[in-house]
């Protein structure tokens, strides 16, 4: 099994695309995960495009152990110096240099001929390589260039002192067949390859990145170049979570591994998503919020008797913390009934029938049925109360400028007694999260807020999923309602009413407020 070095370029390559951009605090967090994660080399940064790159680049270099870094550059000697500076305290470093090698670049933007853009190759690896030792060279847009003047352009750099030959798909041009039979003939053809490491970057343009990337692992490459999430220029670049549990999950049918920690994508993915502002799709493979969630009856059925059935990876090794089953109106009996034995309640088949019917009309209604609904429901079917607090009103007050003023009523289920408590804030969510939790006899911290829209046009309704955090385990809740606010709001209790639940605390209220109204 060969071992696959992950060279992440999230903090480069991923920022350059569009709204993507990251402070230079930002970078360092994410750098300290990706080398908990276990990537062998980072890009943080193209230290010649800004200062603020530059210090970011130059912190992560002093800081970042256990891990390559790498200084990104044109073949300018104005970018080689800047990346040479910014790494030097590097504990192992190298230096990527790109130039373009494919016709249309060389014609229409550098607007040099073949023969200067040789002679700028040979001319900036050898002024790189006085710095710095391991020198990775791109020729860019390599997938249109053609094998002649590819070949000579690599043998050129390798001559003056390459270490690292990086062959791009830069507009995501080649089909897998093709980049795999390009490092073929490149290794086969270019004198003195069996002395360098060969290197595979691939844009998603046409969707093959992962697919081009997986042929030129099969091709003899050592190293791929990657982003968490996929992200990048225009539809991006390889994804890190894609690649490594394709590896993963058919590594002996590919003959490779990677050194990458699993358990650290799914939180890695979070922190790249939040902090560019960039949501995760739905669908997408590894780390997308369906990817391990079933709502078909045959599915659900499946997956209660043996996950092997619709899984062929384990959400709980990536870190992933959904539930596998999704209810709506495609769930069957027996998805169900493990759902309402898994909120502790066992219903008599009488009861069964009542709720099923109920839950039928209402996931009829809309999307999902989540657990808060699910409780309104048992509790109707076996007629006790099953929340320990229930959200009654809120009313906000917010403008232009302060502070906003929320006024939340929440009921106690044991007591049947209704309070009104006031909470500020700078933003609306704030106030709102700052009223409800007076209401509690626990502290819980409000660890995390998602949106969504359901619908378009002005009737739309807005999804909130809200993660809480208590005594160290966190806790889920979601709601939908045409107020995002208010769906934030009995998001943020249905989480809160969990996390007693989980504690005990629920069962013991519930009983109280049984015995009451009897």
């Amino acid at each position: 099994m060969r071992k696959i070095m992950i060279f992440d370029t999230t903090l480069r390559d991923g920022e350059q695309a569009p709204g993507a951009t990251l402070t230079p605090q930002q970078k360092i967090v994410i750098a300290r995960q990706l080398a908990k994660q276990g990537v062998d080399v980072i890009e943080p940064g193209f230290p010649i495009s800004s200062p603020g790159d530059f210090a970011a680049v130059e912190q992560i270099s002093r800081e970042i152990t256990g891990v390559e870094i790498c200084g990104f550059a044109r073949a300018v000697k104005g970018d080689i110096d800047a990346a040479v500076k910014a790494t030097r305290d590097a504990e192992r470093r190298r230096l990527h240099m790109f130039l373009s090698s494919s016709s249309i670049h060389l014609d229409f933007q550098l607007r040099k001929s073949r023969e200067q853009a040789i002679a700028m190759a040979r001319e900036m690896v050898a002024y790189g390589k006085q710095f710095v030792d391991r020198i990775e060279f791109s020729p860019m847009d390599a997938t249109r260039t053609g094998d002649e003047f590819l070949f000579e352009m690599i043998e050129a750099v390798i001559a003056e002192g390459a270490t690292i030959i990086n062959i791009p798909d830069t507009v995501g041009y080649a089909l897998p067949d093709e980049y795999g039979a390009m490092f073929t003939r490149v290794m086969q053809n270019v004198r003195g390859s069996d002395r360098v490491e060969f290197s595979a970057h691939c844009h998603n343009d046409l969707g093959l990145a992962v697919a081009n990337s997986l042929a030129a692992i099969k091709a003899g490459v050592s190293q791929v170049e990657v982003t968490v999430n996929g992200v990048g220029e225009r539809a991006g670049n390889c994804s890190m979570e894609e690649l490594v549990m394709a590896l993963e999950t058919r590594g002996n049918a590919m003959g490779a591994v990677t050194g990458i920690r699993t358990e650290e994508i799914f939180a890695t993915s979070q922190m790249v998503s939040r902090a560019m502002s960039f949501p995760i799709a739905f669908n997408k493979p590894v780390v997308g919020r369906n990817a391990f969630q079933h709502e078909a009856g045959i599915h659900q059925d499946g997956l209660l008797k043996n996950r092997n059935t619709y899984e062929i990876m384990d959400p709980e090794r990536l870190g992933v913390p959904r539930s596998m089953i999704i209810l709506g109106k495609h769930s069957g009996r027996h998805a169900i009934r493990h759902r309402v034995s898994e909120l502790g309640v066992e219903l008599t088949d009488e009861q069964m029938e009542d709720f099923y019917a109920s839950f039928k009309s209402l996931a009829d209604s809309q999307k999902v049925v989540h657990d808060h609904q699910l409780m309104q429901l048992i509790g109707d079917a076996v007629n006790r109360v099953m929340e320990p607090y229930t959200l009654v009103s809120t009313q906000l007050v917010t403008g232009t400028a302060g502070h906003r003023v929320a006024s939340c009523t929440i009921r106690s289920e044991a007591t049947g007694e209704e309070k009104t408590y006031t909470g500020t804030g700078e933003g609306p969510v704030e106030a709102v999260v700052a009223g409800i939790k007076q209401a509690l006899p626990f502290a819980v911290e409000f660890a995390d807020l998602e949106l969504y829209s359901l619908s378009s046009g002005e009737e739309a309704s807005g999804e909130a999923i809200v993660t809480v955090r208590r005594d160290g385990a966190s806790y889920r809740g979601i709601a939908a309602h045409r107020d995002i606010l208010m769906a934030a709001a009995h998001a943020f209790m249905a989480a809160c009413n969990q996390a007693a639940r989980e504690a005990g605390e629920g069962q013991e209220q519930a009983e109280q407020a049984q015995v009451r109204i009897s």
